[in-house]
């Protein structure tokens, strides 16, 4: 797909902006818009090209069709190989992907229809604002298929609902409704899926009533705020510090075979 903006050339993603709002789009609906490595460096080319229009105050992210916003990175993908370290793993495009959330200062909203799970999950939160439909189910996935995260992606989240709920979020594994995802704080609006959209246009309206600079200087602030654990986490690489052997060791495969396989995993041989 060719964007409206020149050459720029998408595959998994579809950008568009409709008045001064830029809509960019997760668009593997067959995968439940579960993201690859470039489905991710694709999001962060759509935030840049948002950033540089001047014509653009708000940017919405969001997932192609009804039944999921995203569902993660796509456990297919997943090894040793996409997670070593280096700017070409999954952790650091993923980083990259959300200092773009947080650099380009004009206010975004994750739009949310359906599974926001693992990934899908920190994305939304990620975001200034989330909007969800009453049908959408938040939660992560990690430990579960033994799909690393860590670092200030992990931690910004009790920053967001309290650090009792943010590790009962990410350490159980459970699932939860729209309703308790407001309720918590992870989400801002919950409407009845018929009204998504007009809700989220509603809240795009608002703040393009607002002052552009002033909207900056405050998200930037609230940024600021949590730099330095940002900072500190950049500097070393928490699995290696855990468990070198990781990956050599079979645990990761174990969680994402059981996963493909669809049964529970054995991580007894791990702990």
């Amino acid at each position: 797909m060719e964007d409206l903006m020149g050459d720029q050339q998408f595959g998994d993603v579809l950008y568009e902006v409709r008045g001064a709002v830029a809509w960019v789009t997760i668009n593997r609906p067959q995968k439940l818009n579960a993201f690859t490595i470039n489905t991710v460096r694709e999001l962060t080319t759509a935030f840049r090209l948002a950033q540089a229009d001047s014509d653009v105050g708000v940017i919405v992210l969001t997932g192609a069709g009804d039944r999921a916003f995203c569902a993660g990175g796509d456990v297919g993908t997943e090894n040793g190989e996409t997670f070593s370290a280096g700017p070409d793993s999954f952790d650091a495009v993923v980083k990259e992907f959300y200092r773009m959330i947080r650099d380009c200062l004009k206010p975004v909203i994750a739009r949310v229809r359906g599974y926001a799970i693992g990934a899908g999950n920190h994305m939304a939160y990620m975001c200034d604002f989330t909007i969800a439909s009453d049908d959408s189910t938040f939660g992560q996935n990690g430990p579960r298929v033994a799909s690393p995260a860590e670092g200030w992606y992990v931690s910004y989240l009790w920053s967001v609902v309290g650090m009792k709920r943010a590790k009962e979020i990410w350490m159980l594994c459970r699932k939860y409704t729209a309703q308790q995802a407001h309720d918590w704080g992870l989400v801002n609006s919950v409407v009845p899926a018929e009204q998504l959209d007009d809700e989220v246009q509603q809240w795009c309206d608002e703040l393009l009533a607002l002052s552009p600079t002033v909207l900056k200087t405050v998200k930037k602030s609230f940024d600021d705020s949590w730099a330095h654990t940002r900072e500190a986490q950049d500097r070393f690489r928490i699995l290696d510090q855990v468990n070198p052997d990781f990956f050599p060791s079979g645990e990761q495969t174990e969680g994402a075979g059981a996963f493909l396989e669809k049964r529970q995993p054995d991580f007894s041989a791990w702990r």
